[in-house]
Formats: structure tokens, C-alpha cells, sequence
């Protein structure tokens, strides 16, 4: 009788949720616990970045720090084992391209699933992003259908390979720009962003200032 070989062990499934996260907030976690769940990830990298590619033209940088907003994704990310948080774009400075990104977690993780998690929002914009037909190499797509937006999916014939994955269902009705301008007012926030940070936006005095415009993530 011959020996059973070694089992075979299935790759590690690592979604990436990307954002100014100028505050993070519910949403934000929403979606990354959305992704996991029906897309049946390991576990989520929330990848905050040193200037979002749609917001490369803006006069106005984040309202808050790097530094603030690598601690309030911390903060938010504290208690669930699943979800990680890397620094990696803010290190690396400048606009936080997909591809570069991707192509630094596929070096560090060459046998793993890679997912990037979108809106569906994007989805139509894809094909513009820098580097895409690479991008859809390295990583795969999840969807997250957004209110406002068309919930179907559709691949785009002009991006080989480009594997996409939609997920549905309630995501908060929540923007980092509303929030900001609540701080501005004096509103409360505390219904929409987890304890630990609004506990860093009030020790640290953030947005009492800042623009109300800007992103909206």
C-alpha cells in the first residue's frame, strides 16, 4: 500500500480594502466584513494611503495626518482577528497606485489569493487605472455594490483576465467628507465611527478645521 502523500494545503485568501480613511469609520469596517464574509477570506488588510490617484489633482491634502490616520485605522481595527492594518502606502509616500501595491503584497505572498475591494462605483473606471491589465494578474476583484450605484457586474472585455467577484448587501450610508463637516459644526459623531476613534479625534482636536470638502471615503 503505498504512503498518502502530503495534503494539500489550499492558499491563503488576503483581501485589501484601500482608502484615504480621512476618518475611517462603520463603513468602511462594514465593507471589509462584507468582502470576508460572502467572498470567505482569511483575512482583510486595511491600506491606508499617502494620496488616493482620484484625489492626485486636489489642491487640499488629507485633512489629518498620516500619522492620525494610520492610528484611527489601528484603533478601528483593534479586537477582530481577521482584520490587519499596513502602513505600507504611507511609507512609501507620494499617490498610492493599485499596482504598485500589488505588486509589493504578491512579492511578500506569492502562493495566496489576492482580492482588491472596490465599490461599484469603480467598476467602470477600471480600465483607466494604471497598470491594469498587470493588476488583474495579481490580484482578483471584489465589488461591493454601493447605494446610488448599479448593483450588476459585468466584466470589462478590454481587461484579459480580470476576475470579478460581487458582493450585495446593506453597507452604511456613511462618507469621511460628511463626517468631517459634522466635526466642523460641532456635530456629534460617535453613532457612526468605532470608540477608539473618536476618542483620537477628540484627544487630538482633529477636523475641527479641516475643509469639509475633499474625499469621500
Amino acid at each position: 500500500m503505498e504512503a498518502a502523500g502530503p495534503a494539500t494545503v489550499p492558499p491563503v485568501k488576503i483581501g485589501f480594502l484601500g482608502g484615504s480613511f480621512d476618518p475611517v469609520h462603520f463603513g468602511h469596517l462594514a465593507a471589509a466584513r462584507l468582502a470576508r464574509e460572502q467572498c470567505r477570506l482569511d483575512r482583510v488588510v486595511l491600506l491606508p494611503a499617502a494620496s488616493s490617484p482620484s484625489k492626485a489633482r486636489d489642491i487640499a491634502p488629507p485633512a489629518a495626518s498620516a500619522g492620525d490616520r494610520l492610528d484611527m485605522v489601528r484603533a478601528a481595527a483593534g479586537g477582530e482577528d481577521w482584520l490587519e492594518v499596513s502602513d505600507h502606502e504611507l511609507r512609501r509616500g507620494g499617490v498610492s497606485y493599485a499596482i504598485e501595491s500589488a505588486r509589493h503584497f504578491r512579492a511578500s505572498c506569492p502562493d495566496d489569493r489576492l482580492f482588491w475591494i472596490i465599490g461599484s462605483d469603480l467598476l467602470g473606471k477600471l480600465s483607466l487605472w494604471r497598470g491594469i491589465d498587470e493588476l488583474a494578474r495579481l490580484v482578483e476583484f471584489v465589488v461591493l455594490h454601493r447605494p446610488g450605484h448599479a448593483p450588476e457586474v459585468a466584466a470589462d472585455g478590454g481587461i484579459p483576465g480580470l476576475r470579478l467577484y460581487p458582493c450585495a448587501g446593506d453597507l452604511p450610508r456613511i462618507s469621511s467628507s460628511e463626517l468631517r463637516a459634522r466635526l466642523c459644526e460641532g456635530r456629534p459623531v460617535e453613532a457612526f465611527v468605532p470608540q477608539g476613534v473618536f476618542a483620537l479625534i477628540r484627544e487630538r482636536g482633529l477636523y475641527r478645521r479641516a475643509a469639509a470638502g475633499g474625499d469621500t471615503g
